[in-house]
């Protein structure tokens, strides 16, 4: 089980390095398009907002996140679009204002859970851990929407290990969102980090084989970059190349990812 308050830690400052990229912003650039179609960097950010308010509802009223969570799942495929487009109305101030309050609330009180108790989310119950690494994950890859709109190039870090952990772990979700039945056998996944290390999931002797640069892996299983824009990552077998082409780290319906170009490759401009 992963320490929560090491999760913790490494969330904060992922979201710290994202506010570093908005803080000074001057209003207009607010408006400016991401590669999310429709989303501009006031959308990013309103959306991370929305998800911290509805986790700090999970953390501190369970039976009233239910009862919101029911509310939006009767409306699937556009309750996120709606929150992120409600939550952009604000001025710039205003909602950076908020979005620094509710991700500290949130930090608060899941460092204050039990570490083994469960929090009822939009999927399967999660760990505090488990909660706080998808709120990592979605920091980052939104982060990377609001970069690419920028023109920034940020330096990957150890956090992707979070990242690349929730993408290896979601391969059966992948399949099960395609209405795929996933295969029995486990992957081995072999990701380069940014130290030069590697990170290794699966048995040695798998057949199945997924080998590259994990800042790459983590575009490709947020879907911020089309797998042709991802040189590195390379699979070994007709079923490991199969969850390529559809693996994602988030929950819910398949996203529409990105078009060839669209995202940013490892080590290159927006």
């Amino acid at each position: 089980m992963s320490d929560p308050g090491a999760v913790l830690a490494d969330l904060r400052d992922e979201s710290e390095e994202l506010d570093a990229l908005v803080g000074g912003l001057p209003d207009e650039r607010w408006a400016d398009p991401t590669p999310a179609d429709g989303w501009t960097v006031a959308h990013q950010i309103a959306h991370l907002a929305w998800t911290d308010r509805q986790a700090l509802l999970s953390a501190t009223d369970p039976d009233g996140f239910v009862r919101a969570a029911q509310d939006a799942l009767a409306s699937p495929l556009t309750f996120v679009d709606e929150g992120a487009e409600a939550g952009a109305q604000a001025a710039p101030a205003e909602l950076l204002a908020g979005w620094r309050a509710g991700r500290q609330a949130l930090f608060l009180a899941l460092a204050a859970r039990p570490t083994g108790e469960k929090l009822p989310w939009f999927g399967p119950p999660m760990s505090v851990a488990s909660m706080a690494t998808g709120r990592l994950m979605e920091t980052w890859a939104h982060g990377q929407d609001v970069a690419d709109a920028l023109g920034v190039t940020r330096e990957p870090t150890a956090r992707l290990r979070h990242i690349a952990r929730i993408g290896v772990r979601a391969r059966d979700f992948s399949y099960a969102a395609h209405h795929l039945t996933p295969p029995e056998a486990e992957f081995r996944v072999e990701l380069r980090a940014p130290d030069g290390t590697e990170w290794v999931y699966g048995p040695a002797d798998a057949a199945q084989r997924v080998t590259g640069d994990a800042r790459e892996f983590c575009l490709l299983v947020t879907q911020r970059a089309h797998r042709d824009d991802l040189p590195s990552v390379r699979a070994e077998g007709a079923e490991a190349e199969r969850w390529l082409g559809i693996a994602q780290a988030f929950a819910g319906p398949p996203g529409k990812g990105r078009e060839p170009g669209a995202g940013r490759v490892a080590g290159g401009g927006a």
